[in-house]
């Protein structure tokens, strides 16, 4: 009759001959480890980790246009090519009392400096009457807008005492103005556009015209 050895002896037996036994301790292996601490599937969780990845890259991408906008817009108008639209000052709509007595030489439109405004109801016009005088060769450096208006007129061009040539020139370039005389001190020439604006003289026209006097057909003394 054979013995069975006894049950503890059969155990130590086996735990001997298994690797995964150690001095009657149990060893975990790498795959068990993987079974129990899994990651666990949280599609909820993933899908808003990428929305938010998604608004911070947004975000992140448009203040960047926005600082590029930003420089680009700063170079524009340290340049010069670049215009903000700007509201004209207060500008005398009555007759001055007496047109310059000239006359006054024609100057180089070069070293005229303008500010070009709109007074008609036609959203642009400035703009478009600023950029042909810039094509002229006038420093345009202001455009935009003016309540000031005479009914039927071309444009008002406004200067103050020191820059009466070069209003005379500027009228050269557009037919049918009415020059006004402000108290400014420098020599910078305002161009307010009318609702009869229809464009500028022929450019060798405006140049041949030699000195002459003011067109003041508002004036109080007609000229002469």
């Amino acid at each position: 009759m054979t013995k069975e050895p006894p049950e503890g002896r059969h155990r130590g037996n086996s735990a001997k001959n298994d690797p995964r036994e150690w001095h009657g301790h149990r060893i975990i292996t790498g795959g068990e480890l993987g079974e129990v601490f899994a990651p666990t599937d949280e599609p909820e969780l993933v899908r808003r980790a990428k929305r938010r990845r998604r608004l911070h890259n947004s975000v992140v991408g448009f203040l960047a246009v926005l600082v590029l906008l930003a420089a680009v817009l700063a170079q524009g108008l340290i340049s010069g090519w670049v215009r903000l639209p700007s509201a004209a000052p207060d500008t005398p709509v009555g007759p001055v009392d007496e047109c310059p007595a000239g006359p006054f030489p024609y100057l180089d439109p070069g070293t005229v400096t303008l500010n070009v405004y709109n007074a008609t109801a036609s959203p642009g016009l400035g703009g478009i009457a600023g950029s042909a005088l810039s094509e002229r060769g006038f420093r345009v450096e202001n455009v935009g807008n003016s309540s000031v208006n005479r009914a039927g007129m071309t444009a008002l061009v406004v200067s103050g005492s020191s820059g009466l040539a070069a209003a005379y020139t500027v009228q050269q370039h557009l037919p049918g103005t009415d020059y006004v005389l402000d108290e400014r001190t420098d020599a910078s020439v305002d161009v307010v556009i009318g609702s009869a604006y229809e464009g500028l003289t022929p450019p060798e026209q405006a140049v041949d015209a030699g000195p002459g006097a003011l067109s003041c057909p508002g004036s109080a003394t007609p000229d002469e």
